[in-house]
């Protein structure tokens, strides 16, 4: 099992929003950077962990825990004209974009972005690294036990 930090911005999907739809899931779509895009094609596995992460909001943090719950497919959203995610130059013979379907599992307390810098544990976390601006970013499991141990004590900041 792997595990991920994915972002999304709680205007477009938030942690509720997938709690409230059927079967708790939503199709990760959007994404339009190759090496997360990467990420969802070749590495993720259905049952990998996934931290639900509240982006360009004024309180950003860990709002959820999600689970993968389908593998890659080619997201729709980029033959579509209408949607800010359209791609003329994909092709439904030719995609460039692919999304995995994930499964929130439960909302969590907040565990802010300053909670997160402020673990010792988590410095080398890519999501911290000077500079990210990836979506989509692995977590190592060392990463995700101490971040579960925040959750827990509810010191999330």
């Amino acid at each position: 099992m792997a595990y991920w930090l994915m972002k999304s911005e709680p205007s477009e999907v938030s942690i509720d929003d997938v709690l409230r739809r059927p079967g708790r899931r939503v199709d990760w779509f959007g994404v339009r950077n190759y090496q997360a895009r990467n990420y969802m094609m070749r590495d993720m596995k259905v049952g990998d962990g996934v931290l639900f992460y509240h982006s360009s909001c004024p309180q950003p943090g860990i709002a959820g825990l999600a689970e993968v719950s389908r593998l890659a497919v080619p997201d729709k959203t980029q033959f579509d004209p209408a949607s800010p995610y359209y791609d003329p130059k994909a092709t439904p013979e030719k995609p460039r974009w692919y999304h995995v379907e994930v499964r929130a599992v439960r909302k969590t307390p907040l565990i802010s972005l300053g909670a997160l810098r402020a673990t010792p544990a988590l410095q080398e976390m890519r999501l911290l690294a000077r500079g990210n601006r990836l979506s989509i970013t692995p977590v190592t499991p060392a990463e995700w036990d101490a971040i579960l141990g925040l959750i827990n004590s509810g010191s999330g900041g």
